[in-house]
């Protein structure tokens, strides 16, 4: 074997013990700058000598930015799901009703955490991951390989074993830690994008990210469950459990009961114990262990007789009150959010939870000091459900609902018909100010890396930035005046600053912090107008009648354009060399062929991807919707177009084309 190819297969063996070492049994042995250099020799050399490139080696963790679809599998083996139970009765009726399937035969049973992620299923040949496919409808899923490749406490290439058959397949869930989850939350409220609601959706949905390299970013883990094999070589479902286990699997905790009241223990164990856990669970699932009984006692069409799901109730902890902050949003809303003794829930220690608005903090009737309780459930955004009122103090009063901005003293006004109340000082209040400079420069807006919370606060208080304008008139020197600033910083914020010129016309639409004008809007906005002249002169009644926008969102650009001073911010970006039109491209490639079409698309494709195809349909004058109903009017379908998909349109009758009929009616011939 050559020296180089020697060495290849040597550090790629390194970095996987290396890997599951921190991923998995969280003991690392070396540091974070060993692994670096070790990770970076072998990327040199797969450089270096791409004729011994593997699909499967370490360096393929952080994923590709190339988009991909989906392909359709077929389960070798239905994914089932488990009957549900929610208290100890329920689960003694299903040890009974497995006796008597047995013949009254003894049982042995496997508790274990009913972990609360996607489903997924790995398929290993030759102890090589080949596919990795989702539960979808139970008989077929997506194959996510790429993506699960990303996840580093998956193991792509199993230790040898003689016990272990050739080809396997390995169940398991796909999480997001908790902690990740918060990170990611955090990012996603900077940047104004709506939160996850759970691990579980987020998990889910970077799962099926088309961009691997950002589902690399997100952190996922996985724990497994499951071995399942033609001939396998164990008894038990706890052999198999330890069996990969040995192979590098996550598996979570796990114990054998052997009565009803060891049962009713490890219930009342977990139901507490389970918080202090890294990932989210919502219950227990109870299996025979007995490998034989399970396959004696079969499944029902929908679930299996040997297993059962024991829920969880929604977490609800009682906590104090200790006081009420009045926050301050960069459109001016006043969000009232309380400030609680810390209290665990679901893995994480709550300390604080929005009130949204004065109506609901009416409604629940909170007092000063109140004991109030704090649930997540299925949603792990935290919230205040009720107040405890026979611990409530005999002199507490009504928690009262500010008058005045808590930032610049302004007396607050209600916007009509909502519940909100609003700061109007626009321009003299820091928190709106800094926070339209955040907004503007975020990720889906003009993307100025470098530039978050504290820069945008020390930038305006340093009296550099009062507006979103001023940004394109900041020096090299100013920067480095800055406190903490060094060259490098300054040179990356005025670097994003330069590659912000030129950021599409619908973004910098978004960007400029009109109220209620999101992603969405602002893309239809930009393709319904051209250009910002129109879109400033246009009345209320024609915006009104672009999609998704509407009278409510018209009056809101109006009002907005209506003020001198945003006017004028406009004409300050125009000069700065923003983009204030679509680009000749962009324009080059709209029309109306599409006009009042709402399409759904639905499988994989040859000749674009199905980003493309969603930007034509927008481009075109067509909607792209993700679901069938009956005002969809096409569904264009690719390869493995999904059963249910097809069955709902085929009974609707909506017409179902497919990419050369689509390129047909844009006028355009399919790619060669």
């Amino acid at each position: 074997m050559d020296l180089f190819q020697q060495r290849i297969e040597e550090l790629r063996r390194i970095i996987n013990e290396h890997n599951h070492a921190y991923y998995v049994l969280n003991q690392p042995t070396i540091s974070d700058a060993e692994f670096d250099a070790l990770l970076r020799e072998l990327e040199q050399l797969e450089r270096d000598y791409p004729q011994w490139d593997d699909p499967l080696s370490p360096t393929k963790r952080v994923g590709s930015d190339l988009s991909q679809g989906f392909v359709h599998v077929s389960h070798t083996r239905p994914m089932l799901s488990l009957s549900n139970s929610y208290n100890i009765g329920e689960v003694t009726d299903f040890l009974r009703r497995a006796q008597d399937g047995l013949g009254g035969a003894q049982v042995e049973i496997v508790g274990e955490m009913k972990y609360d992620g996607t489903s997924i299923s790995l398929i290993y040949r030759n102890g090589r991951l080949e596919r990795a496919v989702t539960r979808g409808d139970g008989t077929q899923g997506d194959d996510v390989t790429a993506n699960v490749i990303t996840i580093r406490s998956i193991p792509l290439q199993l230790p040898d074993d003689p016990l272990r058959p050739e080809e396997i397949e390995v169940r398991g869930e796909i999480m997001l830690p908790w902690e990740q989850f918060e990170r990611l939350n955090k990012e996603r409220a900077f940047n104004e994008e709506p939160l996850f609601a759970n691990p579980r959706n987020a998990a889910a949905g970077t799962l099926k990210l088309q961009n691997s390299a950002e589902v690399a970013r997100r952190g996922l883990d996985g724990y497994f469950y499951f071995l399942l094999a033609d001939n396998l070589p164990f008894q038990t479902h706890t052999e198999s459990l330890d069996a990969l286990s040995r192979w590098g699997f996550k598996t979570g905790q796990h114990t054998t009961l052997k009565s009803i009241d060891e049962v009713a223990d490890f219930i009342a164990h977990w139901d507490t114990a389970r918080r202090n856990l890294p990932v989210a669970t919502d219950g227990l699932v109870f299996k025979l262990n007995n490998l034989l009984q399970q396959r004696n006692l079969g499944a029902t069409a929908k679930s299996p007789r040997w297993a059962i799901a024991y829920k969880f109730a929604p977490e609800r902890e009682a906590t104090r009150l200790l006081s009420v902050s009045f926050e301050v949003g960069r459109s001016g809303v006043i969000t009232p959010v309380a400030n609680l003794e810390p209290v665990l829930l679901s893995g994480t220690t709550v300390r604080r939870a929005s009130l949204h608005n004065e109506d609901v903090i009416r409604a629940l009737d909170i007092h000063d000091h109140d004991m109030v309780y704090v649930e997540k459930g299925g949603e792990i955004i935290p919230k205040i459900v009720g107040v405890d009122i026979k611990r409530r103090a005999a002199d507490a009063r009504p928690l009262e609902f500010v008058k005045t901005c808590p930032v610049c003293g302004s007396e607050l006004q209600r916007i009509e018909g909502e519940a909100a109340w609003v700061c109007p000082n626009k321009w003299g209040c820091e928190p709106q100010i800094t926070g339209r400079i955040e907004h503007f420069v975020g990720r889906h807006a003009m993307d100025i890396d470098g530039i978050g919370e504290e820069v945008a606060i020390a930038l305006h208080r340093a009296a550099l930035v009062n507006d979103v304008a001023d940004l394109y008139r900041i020096t090299y020197d100013q920067l480095l005046a800055l406190d903490r600033f060094q060259d490098r910083s300054a040179r990356r914020i005025l670097a994003g600053i330069e590659a912000s010129k030129s950021v599409p016309f619908a973004r910098v639409i978004f960007a400029l912090s009109i109220p209620f004008v999101g992603e969405t809007t602002a893309k239809n906005l930009a393709r319904a107008v051209g250009n910002i002249d129109t879109l400033m002169a246009m009345p209320a009644d024609q915006l009104a009648a672009i999609d998704d926008v509407g009278p409510k969102i018209a009056a809101s650009i109006v009002d907005f354009f209506a003020v001198d001073r945003n006017r004028d911010i406009v004409e300050r970006l125009r000069a700065a060399g923003v983009q204030m039109s679509l680009s000749d491209n962009e324009i080059a490639n709209r029309s109306d062929r599409l006009a009042g079409l709402k399409i759904v698309i639905s499988g994989t494709f040859a000749h674009h991807s199905r980003e493309e195809y969603k930007a034509m349909i927008e481009d075109n004058g067509g909607k792209n919707v993700s679901s069938i109903s009956k005002a969809t009017t096409h569904v264009l379908a690719g390869e493995n177009m999904g059963p249910a998909k097809l069955q709902k349109a085929q009974s609707l009758g909506i017409p179902i084309i497919d990419e050369d009929t689509f390129l047909a009616m844009l006028g355009q011939d399919k790619p060669e």
